[in-house]
């Protein structure tokens, strides 16, 4: 329980015993004959109480304009009234001379009547709400309400004195106002509750304060009701609950309306300055901080030349996008976290380890002897992920690449040192190494890596990719029984450009859905033109890339193009790789989509990644393609021949095809027909050609087929 809820319930329990105490030596109290004592008391406190209600005002109407809030103009101009109320009663109760002609002692107990319910209801209604703050737009109509409230506090006061000066001598008077006061008190309590009740458990503190004011209002009207005698004491005794809660009413109202907004601002600007220098996700020190870091290395270094080198390591999380897209944001966002946390608990002294965004991370290390010191840091990093990664779904193995820049020799300002280690990082995965320490020629690499991206993003619109096809042949016959379609890209000023060139950065880039789909509509265009020129029907194999996987609506897009073209089904093979069932749920529910639409499905460069034989055998899969690099070396390698001898029984067992790839000498088509395996394509048989020679030397028309 917070310390401010547990003062509201000291004070209930305060005024409650209070009460009782007065009640038990009410007799000793008033045997106290000394009245004129009494009387300077009570003015005393009243003037006290008069005092506090001014303040209100003031510190709501006066104070503080450019903190406006309706709560306080509202409960300003509020106590404005309530103020005036009270200090025409005090001089009538107290019987100061010239007052008494106007304002006889019991009408002075009727205009405390009228100020402590003008309070209660103004109190329940104010604070029973949210409070807004005061915008320009509104701020004019605000005041006017504000106004309004004093104009009908004057009112009331004005009708009030003509009441009470017709009621004040009846006989039913004393009664009257004793139901009215305990109308009143059950206002104050009611308020208390209504407060108390909605919105948010946990209260603020001014809220508490407000509460607390209201049990103290309740104890003085409680006082003022007089159920069990009358006398000045009774009244002493309630003028001092008042002005202490019109002190706690006071001190509430500024906590809430101008001491807890200031407060809000500054931790909203705490918050602000955090999120500018850290990562939100990890709570690591981001980009930004990181250059500032740098800057004082470099400022450091230059100041003091016996500091040695700094090793800047830039650190990518490799294939993430793979992890991200297959397992969800949730599952990359918890890997992001548990890979910080990993890296963070090694942290030595003179380390920092900051958040780039996305994938990446960096490592400073602000002292170090020298360049080999530095790299073989590098290496212990690397070594902490031999250990797999646990989430949610299961335990993966990641790696990472690593790239460095040394100060001083790879830059001599914060921004080069970050950017050529980015640049290292980036040409480490392109070679796929572990670790590259930065060379300018790296920068070259890089500026013409961007460059090939701008000119991929107009290639697919100026028409600069074509399409080649692989045969696959059927082992047994060596007919010729579907083919493997392979995008090219001429680009004008470069000629051929390699796929393992273009290809990662149209994956990097998202430009390989609309590619991916002009891809599919092509060979499937093409096939059916061989068809309708009368050539025997063969399926034409065609890769999915990971993006392209995971769209939702992939099913209906390529129904579509196949009803377009007028392509049975049957003559397509989509071919996916392990990576892309990393998530099993989503893999299963848009392969199962794609098995309806009557389409085969491969999974293609099989042995590679990471497929759970008990997920395998329940995939609705047709084929399974061995990926080259265990076929080149199938007979010097004794492990290869090993995996596709497993990989070709275990196909037979689950009813599953096998097809081999990168087939480029009779010894091991031999080897592969031994295994039994069913079919392949490789270079033995035919490199990927063009469409007009793949239909010169491989297709055959339907009346040669032998029947």
């Amino acid at each position: 329980m917070r310390q401010e809820e547990r003062k509201t319930i000291h004070a209930a329990i305060l005024g409650a015993v209070l009460f009782l105490l007065i009640q038990i030596f009410r007799t000793p109290l008033g045997r106290i004959e000394d009245k004129d004592l009494l009387i300077a008391f009570y003015l005393i406190l009243g003037c006290c109480t008069v005092a506090f209600g001014f303040a209100i005002f003031a510190q709501g109407w006066l104070l503080f304009a450019n903190s406006l809030s309706k709560a306080r103009l509202y409960t300003s101009a509020l106590f404005l009234g309530v103020s005036i109320f009270d200090f025409l009663h005090v001089l009538g109760f107290v019987g100061i001379p010239g007052i008494t002609s106007y304002i006889s002692p019991e009408q002075s107990l009727w205009l405390l009547t009228f100020s402590r319910l003008a309070s209660a209801l103004g109190i329940m209604l104010i604070f029973s709400r949210e409070d807004q703050l005061v915008g320009n737009g509104v701020k004019g109509k605000v005041f006017r309400n504000a106004f309004v409230v004093i104009l009908l506090s004057l009112a009331v006061f004005g009708l009030g004195n003509l009441i009470v000066s017709g009621l004040a001598d009846e006989p039913w008077a004393e009664t009257a106002r004793d139901l009215m006061n305990m109308a009143i008190l059950l206002v104050y309590l009611l308020g208390a509750a209504i407060i108390i009740y909605p919105g948010k458990s946990e209260k603020s503190a001014s809220l508490l304060i407000i509460i607390r004011s209201l049990v103290f209002f309740s104890l003085a009207q409680v006082f003022f009701m007089n159920l069990f005698s009358v006398g000045e004491l009774d009244y002493l005794f309630g003028m001092l609950s008042s002005a202490a809660a019109y002190y706690l009413l006071l001190t509430g109202v500024y906590r809430l309306t101008i001491e807890e907004p200031f407060q809000e601002n500054q931790q909203a600007e705490a918050r602000i300055n955090y999120l500018a220098y850290h990562d939100e996700l990890t709570g690591l020190p981001n980009r930004r901080r990181l250059m500032q870091r740098m800057e004082e290395v470099v400022l450091q270094s230059e100041q003091d030349k016996s500091r040695g080198f700094a090793g800047l390591v830039i650190m990518n999380i490799n294939h993430f996008k793979n992890i991200n897209d297959s397992l969800g944001h949730y599952a990359g966002d918890l890997l992001l976290q548990l890979v910080a946390r990993r890296i963070g608990d090694e942290v030595r002294v003179n380390e920092e380890l900051f958040s780039m965004g996305a994938d990446e991370f960096a490592f400073l290390m602000t002292e170090r002897t020298g360049l080999e010191n530095c790299l073989v840091r590098a290496g212990e990093l690397l070594r902490l992920f031999e250990t797999p990664v646990g989430l949610e779904s299961g335990e993966y193995h990641i790696s990472l690449s690593l790239g460095v820049s040394i100060y001083p020799g790879d830059g001599d300002t914060a921004e080069q040192l970050i950017q050529n280690a980015d640049t290292a990082v980036h040409n480490a995965k392109d070679q796929g190494v572990e670790i590259r320490r930065y060379i300018p020629a790296m920068q070259m690499k890089a500026k013409e890596r961007l460059k090939l991206e701008n000119d991929l993003r107009r290639a697919l619109e100026r028409g600069e990719f074509y399409l080649v096809y692989q045969p696959q042949v059927l082992l047994e016959t060596e007919e010729i029984v579907g083919m493997e379609a392979l995008l090219r890209w001429n680009h004008p000023k470069r000629g051929l450009v390699s796929p393992v060139d273009f290809i990662p950065i149209a994956e990097e880039s998202g430009l390989i859905v609309p590619i991916g789909e002009w891809v599919l509509k092509t060979a499937c265009m093409q096939n059916k033109m061989w068809q309708d020129a009368g050539y025997h029907p063969i399926c034409v194999s065609i890769n999915l890339s990971m993006r392209q996987f995971l769209q939702p609506n992939l099913a209906g897009k390529i129904d579509a193009i196949l009803k377009d073209i007028g392509l049975d089904p049957c003559y397509v093979d989509l071919e996916i790789t392990e990576s892309m069932t990393l998530d099993k749920e989503t893999a299963f529910d848009q392969l199962n989509r794609l098995k309806r639409l009557g389409v085969c499905i491969s999974i293609d460069d099989f042995g590679t990644g990471y497929s759970s034989l008990h997920y395998l055998k329940n995939m609705p899969i047709d084929r399974l393609k061995i990926d080259r690099s265990f076929v080149s070396d199938v007979m010097e390698d004794s492990n290869n021949a090993a995996i596709v001898s497993t990989i070709t029984s275990m196909a037979h067992h689950l009813k599953l095809k096998v097809t081999a790839e990168g087939v480029e000498n009779k010894d091991q088509l031999h080897f592969l027909r031994q295994q039994h395996c069913h079919e392949a394509q490789g270079y033995l048989f035919s490199k990927p050609v063009k469409a007009a020679e793949f239909e010169q030397s491989f297709l055959r028309p339907l009346l040669e087929m032998p029947s």
